[in-house]
């Protein structure tokens, strides 16, 4: 059992010790860590209002009544949006003109974890800065509740995702009657959480057929909640069986997109960002970002619009930093994470749908005719579970030196650059492990590259 505070908020597996795990009382303690944070950046003003939405994970309703308790026992209003996705959350903290948001949900985990994610007042993922002073008052028990006259208001507003999907369709380059026309027929993954809700809804509007897969917002994930390709053998089959033109699946909270080919086969969770940056470049000219552990294709697509192509540190608070200071028309990461900067700075798969249909309908392809017009590169994605004896720091300067003749970016972790590959050594923000990324030419050699590095690490390691 687990409990991983970070600048990005905290993280963990239900029941157990406090402190050891998420426990109502770590839960309490944190909301309270973030709303005393926000009243002393928020001094001049009489009263603050957070947006708390939460995923369909089992625990939501328990964490989410927790943490709008205590900010209400700050003396903070709280706008409840209840079943939502990150996303979602995110516009609302703009447009409802809020002080900051919370999301409950652990993203991918699996169902036994949930977490809080902390929004600033543009919505957007707390800073390094931000999130060390949020964990030192936590640290301190340094909170001031409000006296009785002084409590905050709570009131629910359960109509959020619909104006979120209202104003994606606001959006220029989403083209209604360009889907509309083409009648596509789509089957979607919705994992039994919130995406379940939002996604069909979102395809209705844009008048698209849809076939529900694991769209009950229960909370019972049906499968792995992460959007890999081993984890979607079922959607696989249902788009085949049902003669479908994709398939659409979404992790818990919504801000991961991945493709299925109407074959069955996969797009590509790396190939989500390509293809939208692809349909956005060729209607605006700029630049893009993405995190060091993304592919390659993003880079060649941006060259071929002529735009420029930079790598941030992982992290979505890292891409968006990036994003700003280049001025860049869109961004994300590769495990299928749209940041679209004329909606909003958050990875959003309601955004990211709109525009990739969009792009299906106005190019007369196939969706694994599409994919195959982009430059081929293949992924490995390994882990090394983290044991109190490794010295990871240490660990990843020794392969930095090993490898100093090649290209080498330390700005996190440690990533290697060869001529027609790449490695990404890094430890996980969300889980206790070092994450090793490869990527090569066909998919033997980014596996085989994989196991090379792993078997470095582990001679290293011993």
């Amino acid at each position: 059992m687990t409990l991983i505070k970070s600048i990005s908020g905290i993280r963990g597996t239900i029941g157990g010790k406090i402190d050891n795990n998420l426990t109502p009382i770590d839960a309490v303690k944190f909301a309270a860590a973030y709303g005393t944070w926000l009243l002393d950046c928020n001094k001049n003003k009489n009263k603050l209002t957070v947006i708390v939405g939460r995923d369909a994970r089992i625990s939501g309703k328990m964490i989410s009544s927790l943490v709008s308790n205590t900010l209400t026992g700050l003396g903070i209003d709280v706008t409840d949006l209840g079943l939502s996705t990150t996303p979602t959350v995110e516009v609302a903290v703009t447009l409802e003109n809020a002080d900051g948001g919370i999301i409950i949900t652990a993203s991918h985990n699996p169902k036994q974890w949930n977490a809080l994610k902390l929004l600033n007042e543009k919505g957007e993922f707390l800073n390094a800065i931000e999130g060390e002073k949020i964990l030192e008052i936590a640290e301190n028990d340094d909170f001031e509740f409000a006296e009785v006259d002084d409590l905050g208001i709570y009131k629910k507003n359960k109509n959020y995702i619909s104006k979120h999907i209202e104003e994606v369709l606001k959006l220029n380059l989403v083209d209604k009657e360009a889907i509309k026309n083409a009648n596509f027929k789509v089957v979607v993954d919705g994992v039994n959480s919130t995406g379940g809700i939002a996604i069909p809804k979102l395809l209705e509007k844009l008048g698209v057929e849809c076939v529900e897969l694991y769209c009950d917002p229960n909370g019972e994930f049906p499968h792995n909640p992460e959007p890999l390709e081993k984890n979607l053998y079922e959607i696989s089959e249902l788009v085949v069986k049902e003669n479908a033109d994709l398939g659409i699946v979404v992790d818990p909270d919504v801000d991961r997109l991945a493709i299925v080919n109407e074959d069955g086969s996969m797009f590509g969770e790396e190939y989500t960002l390509v293809a939208c940056a692809d349909y956005i470049l060729s209607h605006t000219k700029g630049n893009t970002v993405s995190n060091l552990s993304s592919s390659r294709a993003l880079r060649d697509v941006t060259q071929k619009h002529g735009g420029t192509y930079e790598a941030s540190a992982v992290g979505e608070v890292n891409v968006v930093a990036l994003m700003k200071k280049n001025n860049v028309i869109i961004g994300g990461e590769g495990n299928g994470g749209i940041i679209y900067p004329a909606s909003h700075y958050g990875r959003d798969s309601l955004v990211g749908v709109a525009l990739f249909l969009t792009h299906l309908a106005k190019s007369k392809m196939t969706c694994k005719e599409l994919r195959n017009s982009y430059p081929s590169y293949f992924m490995s994605k390994n882990k090394i579970e983290l044991t109190p004896e490794l010295d990871v720091d240490l660990i990843l300067q020794k392969m930095a030196d090993k490898y100093k003749n090649e290209e080498i970016s330390t700005i996190d972790g440690v990533k290697i650059d060869f001529e027609k590959e790449w490695v990404h050594l890094r430890k996980s923000n969300t889980e206790p492990i070092i994450r090793i990324y490869t990527e090569s030419f066909t998919q033997k050699a980014a596996d085989q590259l994989a196991q090379k590095i792993m078997g470095e690490i582990s001679e290293i390691a011993n």
